[in-house]
């Protein structure tokens, strides 16, 4: 039986404990993407999506996050604990609330000052229960009332602490302004970020734990492989206070050999679920920029995401499973919630396994597929390939319509290929279509609304490369290039 921690973000967690094996994949030359696809290219009805899936997954954030501490559920509607990954994406979301004209900047700065008091507050020992975090890092769940760590399986989580920092960071640089609440925003986040002591989380130096617990300590798998940990190390490198030893970048992508190579048509280094691309990226924009790694394989990390995006959807075109739905307008794996545990056996003796939440994905270094799509991994990665994210959107809403969109844009998942008996805590059977989901994860709502507005603004990405911290960890890593060698805007 899996510990209840493995059951959210972190799905690289997940794997990296059960020690997935590698999968096969046929070797065959990289072909060239198409052309990307801009905002003002676009047809009315497709832009109209496009604007309204923006506004509806702003609103998931803007409506369920406890305005009185910033709290931002991990699942909604329904009552939930908070994720503080769910939390990072919400303040930054605030920023594009702004942009877009949904909500005005005082509102947003209302939120993200009690956001940012809350975590500059919260208790930090070593307790099982009394606490929010300890030397500065944060538990991956907390209670939405009590603020403190949610139930004593959760473990005090790097990545998330970081993509909460992600937030953190962002409100630090956009929150510009001689105000006096924007120069407190500023002064609590750069408290946050200076408070976390990233050499404590490497108990294996120089890699960096993927998270401790009280009762249990250090969990024993490090953060390598090409995943969501990039961002990690990027902020444990431009640490002001606590930063990490040179030479964490190269131990980190010295992991990488093992994915590097050529699946359904792309040359790419793999990760499987489509988040493991798209979390870093929220917030950095690795267009144009290079380590060593990406020097000596002739690609940004930008390149190989929107590689694996194309890599995806030839994969459910090719459909190796048969699973119901699948082709050039429906695809799209990565961690999310599924139809539960069960077994099914069908009429011609098959049987068939189907998962809860998981980290779904297809890559050289596992393939897990169910036949549950999750809208996020299409829609988060619009950045990368918007020529194909887009029409797979408009087909997936077409096609299921509202039972797949909602006022806070798609739901977290669904099966079309799921007609048993359900034993997941979500969702519900909809005649005619299967398993559907009846949530949205704050984890996978928050790419959607970013990469979205990265895409047709660079606007997270804009107010990002301003930010010090953020520039000094890329440096540290050895990259180079692109708007990095430019002096950052003021």
């Amino acid at each position: 039986m899996l510990p209840k921690f493995l059951r959210r973000v972190s799905a690289t967690v997940l794997f990296a404990l059960l020690a997935l094996g590698v999968g096969a994949a046929a070797p065959a030359a990289a072909r060239a993407p198409a052309p990307q696809l801009g905002y003002a290219q676009l047809s009315p009805p497709q832009q109209r999506l496009v604007d309204d899936l923006e506004r509806r997954t702003f609103e998931w954030f803007w409506q369920n996050a406890d305005p009185k501490t910033g709290l931002v559920p991990d699942s909604a509607p329904g009552h939930s604990f908070s994720s503080i990954a769910a939390v990072g994406f919400g303040l930054t979301a605030y920023g594009v609330g702004v942009q877009r004209d949904y909500i005005t900047r005082e509102q947003a700065v209302t939120r993200t000052l009690a956001t940012l008091r809350f975590f500059h507050d919260a208790p930090q020992n070593d307790s099982e229960d009394g606490a929010s975090g300890y030397h500065g890092f944060f538990y991956h769940f907390l209670g939405m009332k009590t603020g403190h760590r949610a139930m004593r399986y959760v473990e005090l989580s790097s990545v998330d602490t970081t993509l909460l920092l992600g937030g953190v960071l962002f409100a630090q640089s956009y929150y510009d302004r001689d105000t006096p609440q924007e120069r407190q925003i500023r002064q609590l986040a750069d408290q946050i970020y200076r408070a976390v002591d990233w050499p404590w989380m490497q108990p294996h130096a120089p890699l960096i734990s993927m998270g401790w617990t009280p009762g249990g300590k250090f969990i024993p798998a490090d953060w390598k492989g090409y995943n969501e940990g990039m961002l990690v190390y990027i902020l444990a490198l431009g640490s002001p206070t606590h930063p990490v030893a040179d030479g964490a970048w190269a131990a980190w992508t010295a992991t990488y050999p093992k994915t590097w190579g050529n699946f359904h048509g792309q040359t790419f280094l793999n990760f499987a679920p489509l988040f493991g691309h798209q979390y870093s990226q929220t917030w950095v924009d690795f267009r144009g920029i290079r380590d060593a790694w990406s020097r000596a394989h002739g690609l940004d990390y930008f390149e190989n995401s929107r590689r694996a995006t194309f890599s995806q959807r030839d994969y459910a075109i090719a459909n190796p499973g048969h699973w119901t739905g699948y082709g050039s307008n429906v695809w799209g794996l990565t961690a999310s919630n599924g139809p539960g545990n069960v077994r099914v056996t069908g009429a011609d003796g098959t049987v068939r396994q189907f998962d809860g939440y998981t980290a779904r994905g297809a890559g050289l270094d596992y393939i897990s597929d169910d036949g549950t799509i999750a809208p996020t991994a299409a829609a988060g990665s619009i950045a990368f390939a918007p020529e194909i994210v887009i029409p797979a959107l408009q087909a997936m809403k077409r096609r299921y319509g509202a039972a797949i969109y909602n006022p806070y844009g798609f739901v977290d998942a669904f099966n079309p290929s799921f007609h048993a008996t359900m034993t997941s805590h979500t969702g519900r059977m909809v005649p005619g279509l299967g398993w559907v989901d009846t949530v949205q994860l704050g984890i996978d709502q928050g790419p959607i609304v970013l990469m979205i507005e990265n895409w047709r603004s660079d606007f997270v990405w804009k107010v990002m490369r301003k930010n010090p911290y953020i520039r000094k960890g890329l440096q540290r890593a050895g990259f180079t290039g692109g708007w990095l060698d430019q002096p950052a805007a003021p």
